[in-house]
């Protein structure tokens, strides 16, 4: 049967299943009816001399005449919000985040799965590459970790490399997590993710989406959920990109939603930190601690950081003077240190076992401070 229209829940799902029509489309729609339930019931001879488009119209018809396969769509988000920790939250109800429907184009409809409240809890979006540099995986884990120990959420896109460092680093502070998907909520993308998306409910963390929980992976979906992503948060942090990221999207909509961009600076001969030099030659801001940007966001969390501030004693080995933060060879250290290459590794080995270095693809480096 027709959708039950008193319900204002099932008039915004409602409306979202008409075909042509999205976000940009909704604001004109609240500019000109008081309800989504006044827009579906409106006549559409009365719609069409407003402009509204033939696509428009002839969607809006099949839903009147009862269409099985929009009540069937209509019907598994009905029966997917009856399901433990799984709600639906529309524009216009109380529990729907302010600082996302400030921006432009806000998500009519959100899929939550976990942890609601921390929708409207103060965030941090951190994102970057889905290739990062070992050293930029660890540093995106460990700011993610302090910003969680400090109080602030941590939110991404639960996407591979940087996205999903995030979130683990703040689950490791049994600290909060918010995870928007470019999916549905019951299509886990990527596949591999399905034990963190599990771990970030089970701790107390959130999933949310704007897609029906069934939508697969489509193109145009994951740079649309990026709004979603720096909407949420008070500013948005790029751990390391390159030119042509995704995560240059995030920041863009990040500065059109009027909040706050930052970056990490990286090395000039480092391919993913390039696009993190773009976005500080043209204003974000240099991030080089937590602190940072809790002191332009003028936030009062900074207690928990002291331990982050300890002194620590540099390690008693002839090669960590030619340790640095970009990977070297271990022929390149035989050479500078003076050391047989079977030192060199024994002693590598050791600052690898002590947690004082990284052992990546392109060589060794220090762990991060």
């Amino acid at each position: 049967m027709f959708p039950d229209l008193s319900d204002t829940r099932q008039a915004w799902l409602a409306l979202m299943l008409i075909d042509g029509v999205g976000p940009r489309f909704i604001q004109r729609l609240l500019q000109e009816f008081d309800s989504p339930q006044a827009f579906l019931t409106t006549e559409p001879g009365k719609l069409r001399a407003m402009g509204v488009v033939p696509r428009v119209l002839n969607s809006l018809a099949l839903l009147h005449r009862n269409d099985s396969a929009l009540l069937a769509r209509l019907a598994l988000a009905l029966e997917w919000q009856t399901q433990p920790g799984q709600q639906i939250i529309c524009l216009d109800e109380p529990s729907y985040p302010a600082q996302l429907r400030q921006i432009a184009d806000p998500p009519v409809v959100l899929f939550v799965r976990g942890n609601s409240s921390l929708l409207v809890d103060p965030q941090i979006a951190m994102v970057g590459t889905r290739h990062p540099s070992a050293l930029g995986a660890e540093t995106a884990r460990a700011f993610a970790n302090s910003f969680s120990r400090s109080g602030l959420t941590v939110t991404s896109g639960m996407a591979l490399g940087i996205d999903a460092a995030c979130h683990q680093g703040a689950l490791d502070a049994n600290g909060q997590t918010l995870a928007v998907w470019g999916t549905g909520l019951d299509r886990c993308y990527p596949a591999r993710h399905r034990k963190l998306a599990e771990q970030i409910v089970a701790q107390g963390g959130t999933l949310v989406s704007e897609m029906w929980p069934d939508m697969g992976p489509q193109p145009g979906q994951f740079p649309r959920r990026n709004r979603i992503i720096s909407g949420l948060s008070l500013g948005t942090l790029v751990v390391e990109a390159s030119l042509n990221s995704g995560s240059l999207i995030t920041a863009r909509l990040a500065l059109e939603q009027d909040r706050e961009v930052f970056a990490m600076p990286g090395s000039i001969h480092n391919v993913q930190a390039r696009g993190c030099h773009r976005l500080l030659r043209e204003g974000a801001c240099l991030v080089e601690s937590v602190q940072d940007v809790f002191d332009v966001l003028k936030l009062p969390l900074q207690a928990a950081l002291q331990v982050d501030n300890r002194d620590v004693p540099e390690p008693d080995s002839p090669l960590w003077r030619w340790l640095g933060f970009e990977p070297v060879s271990p022929d390149w250290l035989a050479q500078r240190s003076g050391l047989l290459v079977q030192e060199v590794m024994q002693g590598l080995l050791e600052l690898e076992l002590d947690g004082q270095v990284l052992n990546t693809a392109q060589g060794f480096c220090r762990a991060r401070p």
